[in-house]
C-alpha cells in the first residue's frame, strides 16, 4: 500500500479542495468519527464489541454460547437507577440469528438476560473446586450476634490452619515461577557490600581505640546506661582529702593548724611500717628466711658496728 492510500485509509488525507474554514475532515466528508459504528447514532444506538459475561443457552436452537464470545451489539440507554444509567445490548446469535437482549443491573452489579436466551445454571462442589465458600445471606444477618460471630471466627481460624499448607505450597510454586535471578543476585550483592563496609568501619574504630576486638554498633540504650555508671577511684578520693586538709591548714609553718598536715604524714608513715612488718611476719610463718642484721635498713648503724667488732675479735683468736 502506498503512502497516499495509507493516509486515505486512516482518514488523514486532506484533498486539495479542503480549507481550514471547513473544519475537520469528518465534517468536510459529512460523516461521524466512528463511521459505520455510528450509523444509528441519531436513534441513540452505538455499535460496540460486547463480550458474553457468562454461559447461556440460545433461545432459538438451544445451543450453548460460551462465556467470553464477542458480538457486534447495539448499545442504547433504556433507563436510570438513581444517577446510574441502565444500558441495553442487542445482538444476534451466531448459530440461528436469534436476537438476544441483555441489560445491566446496577442494583445487583450484574447482567440480566431480557429475551432470546437463558442463563446456564452451573452447580459445583466447593471442595472439588478448592475455593472458599462465601457466607450466605442468613449467616450475614446472624453475624450481628457477638456470640455467633465469635463461634464463626473460631471456625474460620480452623479452616485457615487446614488450608495453610496448600497456600504455602502454591506461594512457593508462584515464587519459583516468577523469580528474577538477576534482581535477587543484585540485592544479595548489595547486602554483602554494605556488610563488608560496616565491618571495615568497626575494625577501624576498634584499632583507633587500641582494642584488638571489633565492637558492636552503638545504641542509644547503651549510651544512656554508660552515662549513669560512675567508677570510684581511690586516687581521686585521696587527692580530695589532701586538698581538703591543705585548704583547712595555714600556709605559715608553726601556725595553728599546721600540725594537721604533720600528723597526716606521720599516720601515713606509721601505716607503711605496719604493712612492712606484717609482710615479714607472714613470710616467716610461710617458711621463709628470717631477716638478718645484714638486711637491716641503712640507717641502723649500731647493728653494723656490732657485727664488724665480732669479726675482728674472731680473727685475733685465730
Amino acid at each position: 500500500m502506498s503512502s497516499l492510500a495509507a493516509a486515505r485509509a486512516d482518514n488523514f488525507y486532506y484533498p486539495p479542495e479542503w480549507t481550514p474554514n471547513q473544519g475537520s475532515l469528518n465534517k468536510f466528508h459529512g460523516q461521524h468519527a466512528l463511521r459505520e459504528r455510528a450509523r444509528k447514532i441519531d436513534q441513540g444506538i452505538l455499535i460496540i464489541r460486547f463480550e458474553m459475561p457468562y454461559n447461556i443457552w440460545c433461545g432459538g436452537c438451544n445451543s450453548m454460547i460460551a462465556k467470553g464470545v464477542r458480538f457486534n451489539a447495539e448499545k442504547k440507554q433504556v433507563g436510570n437507577y438513581y444517577s446510574t444509567k441502565i444500558w441495553s445490548f442487542s445482538m444476534k446469535a451466531p448459530c440461528c440469528k436469534q436476537e438476544i437482549v441483555i441489560q445491566t443491573d446496577p442494583k445487583n452489579c450484574e447482567y440480566v438476560i431480557i429475551s432470546g436466551a437463558q442463563k446456564k445454571t452451573e452447580d459445583y462442589d466447593i471442595e472439588d473446586a478448592e475455593t472458599l465458600e462465601l457466607p450466605a445471606e442468613e449467616v450475614k444477618g446472624k453475624l450481628a450476634d457477638p456470640f455467633y460471630r465469635l463461634e464463626h471466627q473460631e471456625g474460620d481460624l480452623k479452616k485457615k490452619k487446614e488450608a495453610e499448607p496448600v497456600i504455602v505450597r502454591l506461594q512457593r510454586v508462584s515464587d519459583a515461577r516468577h523469580s528474577d535471578d538477576y534482581t535477587l543476585n543484585k540485592t544479595l550483592r548489595a547486602q554483602l557490600r554494605n556488610q563488608k563496609k560496616r565491618v571495615a568501619e568497626e575494625e577501624a574504630a576498634s584499632k583507633k581505640m587500641g582494642l584488638g576486638i571489633r565492637l558492636l554498633p552503638k545504641s542509644e540504650e547503651d549510651a544512656a546506661i554508660a552515662a549513669r555508671i560512675k567508677f570510684p577511684s581511690k586516687f581521686d578520693k585521696n587527692t580530695k582529702n589532701k586538698r581538703a586538709l591543705i585548704k583547712a591548714g595555714s600556709i605559715f609553718d608553726g601556725a595553728p593548724g599546721s600540725y594537721i598536715t604533720k600528723n597526716v604524714n606521720n599516720v601515713e608513715l606509721e601505716s607503711k611500717r605496719r604493712k612492712i612488718q606484717a609482710a615479714a611476719v607472714s613470710n616467716v610463718l610461710a617458711g621463709g628466711f628470717k631477716p638478718s642484721s645484714w638486711s637491716s635498713p641503712p640507717g641502723n648503724s649500731s647493728s653494723r658496728q656490732k657485727v664488724a667488732l665480732a669479726a675482728v675479735s674472731a680473727r685475733r683468736r685465730m
